[in-house]
């Protein structure tokens, strides 16, 4: 029969463990998120600073006559210097000036390309009421029977639309298809529309389960009404 003054204290050190182990990982949770958003912030901060702060006549940069540097500084003129940018383009003046600028750059072989090509993917990305993922998906990728979490782009349009199979008469939809756990970087695929499973999901939420590799998955309304209201009431 196996002493039990001597099981004891190793049980209670096992359960001291465990109730640390346990708290560990709940502050790491809790603080984990919090410390990479301030670092990230942070060091956006000081990048900008980096880039703005140099360029300041010295009687408008504080760190020339300020002991200690002021950070931020940098953040607020180029917020201020992009909010008039936007502003002065927005009256005649302006766009008869921006006009002007394009059409010279519209003379210069490689710099047009690349300025064509970075301002379609800024009034894409930054409209708000122009073209972007609104949908996620379901598709099977890479081969039957397995599927694959895309985002819905646009109707295929143009020269794509009329050289797919169907000659333009059966509707193709593009789709983008992310990597994980980067999904900034994936595939571009056209298929047809009857080959993609729509989700009630956000992008947002889709792009949580693409960078947890399926470990975050958003609660779906039809399950969480289908759950009782309230499971802590004992039964009668």
């Amino acid at each position: 029969m196996p002493d039990q003054h001597q099981d004891t204290p190793a049980r209670a050190h096992k359960s001291f463990g465990a109730r640390l182990r346990n708290s560990f990982l709940a502050g790491l949770v809790i603080a984990g998120p919090v410390g990479i958003t301030l670092w990230l912030t942070w060091s956006f901060i000081q990048w900008v600073d980096g880039l703005v702060k140099p360029a300041l006549p010295p009687a408008y940069n504080p760190d020339t006559y300020l002991p200690f540097p002021v950070p931020g500084v940098g953040l607020i003129v180029a917020f201020t210097a992009l909010s008039l940018t936007g502003f002065v383009a927005a009256n005649f003046l302006g766009r008869t000036l921006i006009g002007y600028g394009e059409r010279a750059v519209a003379r210069m072989p490689l710099v047009r390309n690349l300025y064509n090509g970075l301002k379609q993917i800024f009034e894409t990305v930054l409209d708000e009421k122009g073209a972007s993922f609104k949908k996620a998906a379901l598709i099977e990728y890479p081969r039957k029977g397995l599927f694959a979490i895309v985002f819905v782009a646009t109707s295929a349009k143009g020269e794509v639309a009329q050289k797919l199979p169907g000659g333009g008469e059966e509707e193709y939809i593009a789709v983008f298809l992310p990597t994980t756990p980067n999904p900034t970087s994936g595939f571009l695929l056209y298929l047809p529309r009857k080959d993609v499973i729509e989700l009630s999901m956000t992008v947002e939420d889709a792009a949580k389960l693409i960078i947890s590799a399926g470990l975050i998955t958003p609660e779906h309304p039809q399950i969480v009404a289908a759950l009782p209201a309230d499971t802590t009431k004992p039964k009668e």
